[in-house]
């Protein structure tokens, strides 16, 4: 496994993470399995994929619960990240960036991880009624107090990030990135290699579609949460197709997989880009893992730069 930092002053961290919403929250919800889900997380640390991802909405807080246990005994081999401010509850999702939400959060994941710190802790999602710099400073202050390492953000903009860094170094930030989403190369990215800050790319597979494993949204397994979405419509669907058939020829030079060709596009976009795909299966592991290996040329990276837009609005 090919490894970078986490940012220019973070902890060596494979060049690709795994993200482990999907084991408990969010997808294809007949299919979660704990002790699968376990095999899977300590095949990564086999593998050299350090960088663990969860957050306490995942669940909610099972998730967390469940890395807790797949750490026991291996917390030395990972670079932990988890998540707070964005509550679940039996209206949905909310936020509460209030500094006392953020406290008790870290204390509570802290517990539910089984871990005396925590490596890379992200504020969620930006409280629109707290001031960032009143949470971000909250959060400051438990990496002074020596329960979080280092601070992230999620779903931000350039300015938000620069308000945060006015209080507290910004180590992360996470935002949804991949051949189908590329907002955040405007100018979150952009920003974020100028600051040597890490940029870890969610959903970067297109929340499964560039993986080719789906032709219909009748493939998505029963109650998945995609099916609400706009991407996954047959209409975005067959607009869509047409994109990952272009992937899949380039996976085919290469004799690799689509995904593989959609991780190591995200990979070839810096030093410090460092996507976080996830999967509950150990077969999709290794095979993203793979990515890692995938050296595409100028002209694969040109033929993917060049790819038309897809159908359908992300999900925020």
């Amino acid at each position: 496994m090919r490894t970078t930092t986490l940012g220019k002053n973070g902890p060596v961290v494979s060049r690709l993470g795994l993200g482990t919403m999907g084991m408990s929250f969010g997808y294809d919800p007949h299919g979660w399995d704990d002790d699968a889900s376990l095999q899977v997380i300590h095949k990564a640390l086999d593998l050299g994929v350090t960088l663990i991802d969860t957050a306490d909405a995942y669940g909610p807080f099972t998730n967390e619960q469940l890395v807790g246990r797949a750490l026991a005994g291996r917390r030395d081999q990972a670079v932990l990240s988890t998540k707070g401010g964005l509550v679940v509850d039996e209206n949905g999702l909310g936020l509460n960036g209030s500094p006392e939400h953020l406290k008790s959060a870290v204390d509570a994941s802290l517990e539910r991880l089984g871990v005396d710190h925590i490596d890379l802790y992200f504020l969620h999602r930006v409280d629109p009624n707290v001031p960032l710099e009143e949470s971000w400073g909250a959060l400051g202050e438990q990496v002074a107090a020596g329960k979080i390492r280092a601070l992230g953000l999620s779903a931000v903009t350039v300015d938000q990030v620069k308000a945060a860094q006015a209080v507290h170094p910004v180590a992360a930030v996470q935002s949804e990135a991949s051949l189908f989403t590329r907002d955040a190369f405007a100018d979150v990215i952009p920003f974020t290699k100028e600051q040597g800050i890490a940029f870890m790319p969610f959903s970067p597979l297109g929340r499964g579609l560039l993986t080719g494993s789906f032709a219909k949204p009748s493939d998505l397994p029963k109650d998945d949460w995609r099916s609400t979405q706009p991407r996954f419509t047959e209409e975005a669907f067959l607009h869509n197709k047409a994109i990952v058939d272009v992937v899949r020829g380039i996976a085919e030079r290469h004799d690799a997989t689509p995904a593989q060709v959609a991780l190591a596009w995200l990979i070839a976009q810096g030093e410090y880009v460092i996507p976080i795909p996830g999967t509950k299966n150990e077969s999709r592991l290794v095979q993203n893992a793979g990515a890692a290996a995938v050296e595409l040329t100028a002209a694969d990276l040109t033929e993917l730069d060049a790819l038309p837009a897809p159908m359908g609005e992300p999900e925020a």
